[in-house]
């Protein structure tokens, strides 16, 4: 058995009331290895540190959130002060924990942080089928968990986060995602593609950065000690190669590449003279040329200096120094007018949904006013003639001599909604000046407008006000929560079971198995599932676990995962309120012959790369992987305009400790190929669909697996496409499966997609799989 050095202790006990630092003093310390059954909590402030004190494994605390801790690995040299101590790994990238919280290595070989206010466990290593018998924290910095053989089963530097340490590699399909510190922020990512190309995205279809380089033949990227971030082949050789201005210095002893939250990419030294971390490189000079980087409503502007300035065309939010407002939304009761914003490109943020005609400046002026729905138009002056109408509420850009874009934002004539025509170059922080000169002035006409609108505005609600308290004691009382079920809001509303029925009208209109319809008190639909019918834990799991449990899966947004907007958790009763989508699961549509004749070939595939791309975001979109587990085209339903929407992602975690259970990556896999085959063929049968169609498709004959209600004529080329990626994917050996990130990319189109081996044959045993993969983690431990 491995020694423990002792635990020393050089401070007392503080309570949490007390934790008010970034992080915390260290009071006590664990070397070499360490033993399973090992445990860091908040109120022990005990850390794991390297064996040359470099760096540090423990909770700290978030400054702008006093109440909430991380767990993570930060340098601890004496050499830095104790406040530029930098965070350089976080157990599950964001997640947090309140107060009381504790990380344990369990006896079983797993690593769990435990929430202790919400009585759940928020992250686990999932490593207790790897027969792990110690942890160590090394000397650069990496965590490790070893097998009684001393190999490497699991390590930080393969799940990094925002950042890369000297030495650590970044492969294919592992992500760097800035720290969520605003609302665009967490939507940043350095991911490295299949053609081996470095790319800084937003989202994941808006790219503004990315490697000269690219070669199937490069294995990753690595960032090295002395300085540089470099992509090479299969014999580590550099490919191409960005470096630091202290590159080779040896004078530096610390340095760590990170994805900021600005959405740019930077390497980091430490300055002794100045004791700071000194930028020493950066992969996007212009921050202006960064997607969003003033936010969701905000323009960036170029400066001399290089330094951002940010403005906000529409001004600021009334209880906020630096959020800037969205476009007017509301009817303007005098008209509205355009304001010209020189030199400025603005775009709308994902998903894009500009009108791009040519027209002329007035005329696309013109059709922005008489639109209701438009809230600014680019009028490009390249000769192009495009305008590019917009009707997102979200809309930012960046503004530059060097433009020849006009843009040109909506706003109200009405004296109280007035915003100014230009606005300087200043920090978000500052307040705008007036823009429009007749504001200031009086206008009798405006005003005697404004006080008969009042007055009739005070009648109206006087009236609305009565009419509500009349109909409140025809209907059946209910409680404050329903009234704030707020359509924008992302919080979810926890009801009583008397609220359940009295939205469902007692459970008169059933929409599928355990679903049924309910109507909010503003007239809006949902629907709502009754988890008895999943199995009988969900039932008995205790409520506060429940909670805990079912907010994680309502924090998941994406336009192709279905929004669970509430619960009911009340005694033995446990339903999810889900958004309405209004035409039903796609399983219905496949089956019925009238519906599936409004399939064509183009929106089969539209409902398969939807799907796939709800999936992909749950693998690897959100801050810890979360897995489907029971993905079929009876959970995928279509809204109004027939867009895809997943639903039941995450139940199966419910009734377990860990987002992993019920079901894993290879397995929504598996399952969405065999989605494939049946939105193809139009054929029910899971495995044995697959086998008929693998065998149609080897000999040459894919049109016998179409389905013969398909109007309007199928491409060969995507027919083809498609049968190759289901066969990928429903592969016996799960490593030959492709990851759903790769799958979006085959289905859009920009990914070649290889002929498939056969798909029901294991070609290796699992023992020679596994000897290999224990044989890599040897060759890639310090």
């Amino acid at each position: 058995m491995l020694e423990q050095k002792v635990v020393l202790l050089h401070s007392a006990l503080l309570l949490c009331l007390f934790f008010g630092f970034l992080f915390f003093p260290i009071t006590s310390i664990a070397t070499s290895r360490i033993p399973l059954g090992s445990k860091l909590s908040i109120e022990e402030n005990n850390y794991w540190i390297s064996s040359n004190g470099n760096f540090a494994f423990g909770f700290f605390n978030h400054s702008d959130q006093p109440n909430l801790y991380s767990v993570g690995i930060r340098f601890n040299s004496i050499a830095i002060p104790f406040d530029k101590q930098a965070m350089v790994w976080v157990a599950g990238a964001d997640v947090s924990v309140g107060c009381g919280s504790f990380l344990h290595l369990t006896m079983s070989g797993d690593m769990v942080l435990f929430d202790s206010s919400k009585g759940v466990a928020a992250w686990t290593s999932n490593t207790s089928h790897f027969s792990v018998t110690s942890a160590a924290l090394l000397d650069n910095g990496n965590l490790v968990l070893l097998n009684r053989n001393q190999a490497v089963v699991w390590e930080s530097f393969r799940t990094p986060s925002d950042t890369l340490l000297p030495g650590q590699n970044l492969s294919v399909f592992q992500t760097l995602r800035a720290a969520s510190r605003n609302d665009v922020s967490s939507y940043y990512s350095l991911a490295m593609d299949t053609l081996g190309q470095l790319k800084l995205c937003w989202e994941t279809n808006i790219c503004y950065w990315k490697s000269e380089s690219s070669s199937s033949q490069i294995r990753g990227a690595t960032f090295t000690k002395d300085g540089a971030l470099q992509l090479v082949d299969q014999r580590f050789r550099p490919i191409w190669s960005k470096f630091g201005e202290d590159h080779n210095d040896s004078s530096v002893k610390f340095r760590f590449l990170r994805l900021d939250v600005d959405g740019n990419l930077r390497m980091h030294s430490w300055d002794e003279a100045s004791k700071s971390w000194k930028s020493v490189w950066q992969a996007v000079e212009n921050q202006c040329n960064v997607f969003a980087t003033c936010g969701r409503c905000g323009v960036c502007v170029f400066t001399p200096t290089a330094s951002t300035l940010c403005k906000c065309p529409y001004g600021f939010v009334a209880d906020s120094n630096s959020k800037c407002l969205a476009p007017y939304t509301q009817k303007c009761s005098s008209g509205s007018t355009m304001v010209a914003l020189e030199h400025t490109f603005l775009y709308g943020l994902y998903p894009p949904n500009d009108l791009i005609t040519q027209s002329s400046l007035e005329q696309c002026r013109n059709s922005c006013l008489q639109d209701p729905l438009c809230t600014s138009v680019t009028v490009t002056n390249d000769g192009t003639g495009q305008c590019r109408k917009k009707q997102t509420h979200f809309i930012t850009g960046y503004e530059h001599p060097s433009i020849t874009s006009i843009s040109l934002i909506k706003v109200c004539l009405d004296p109280i909604a007035v915003l100014p025509k230009t606005l300087p170059a200043s920090s978000p922080s500052s307040p705008p000046p007036s823009l429009n000169k007749r504001s200031r002035g009086f206008c009798l006409p405006c005003l005697i407008g404004a006080a008969t609108g009042t007055l009739i505005a005070f009648i109206l609600i006087q009236i609305g006000i009565g009419l509500c308290l009349f109909k409140r004691r025809k209907a059946i009382p209910r409680r404050g929560s329903l009234a704030a079920m707020d359509p924008n809001s992302r919080d979810l509303i926890a009801l009583s079971y008397s609220e359940i029925k009295d939205l469902t009208s007692n459970f008169k209109h059933q929409l599928g198995p355990k679903v049924f319809k309910g109507v909010l008190p503003n007239d809006r639909t949902v629907a709502i599932k009754d988890l008895k019918g999943i199995e009988r834990r969900v039932r008995t799991i205790e409520e506060r676990q429940f909670r805990g449990k079912i907010s994680v899966i309502g924090s998941i947004h994406h336009k192709n995962l279905l929004k669970l907007e509430g619960y009911c958790c009340e005694s033995d009763h446990r339903f999810l309120v889900y958004e309405y989508a209004k035409n039903g699961s796609v399983d219905k549509w496949i089956e019925e012959t009238k519906l599936s004749k409004r399939l064509t070939w183009r929106k089969r595939i539209e409902l398969c790369l939807g799907v796939a791309r709800a999936m992909a975001y749950l693998h690897m979109g959100c801050r810890e992987f979360v897995s489907h587990g029971n993905l079929k085209w009876e959970n995928v339903v279509l809204d109004e305009d027939l867009e895809t929407k997943v639903t039941e992602f995450g139940l199966g975690r419910i009734g377990s400790g860990s987002l992993h259970n019920g079901g894993d990556a290879e397995e929504d896999v598996a399952r969405f190929g065999e989605m494939i085959v049946l939105v193809v063929s139009g054929c029910q049968g899971g495995g044995d669909a697959c086998r008929w169609a693998y065998e149609e498709w080897v000999v040459g004959q894919s049109e016998r697996v179409l389905d013969v209600r398909i109007e309007g004529g199928v491409d060969p080329e995507e027919l083809e496409r498609m049968l190759r990626l289901a066969f990928w994917c429903v592969q016996v050996d799960e490593w030959l499966r492709p990851p759903m990130g790769e799958v979006v990319k085959v289905l859009e189109g920009t990914l070649p997609v290889d002929p498939p081996p056969f798909p029901f044959t294991c070609r290796r045993p699992p023992e020679e799989i596994h000897s290999e993969l224990e044989l890599e983690n040897i060759e890639s431990s310090p």
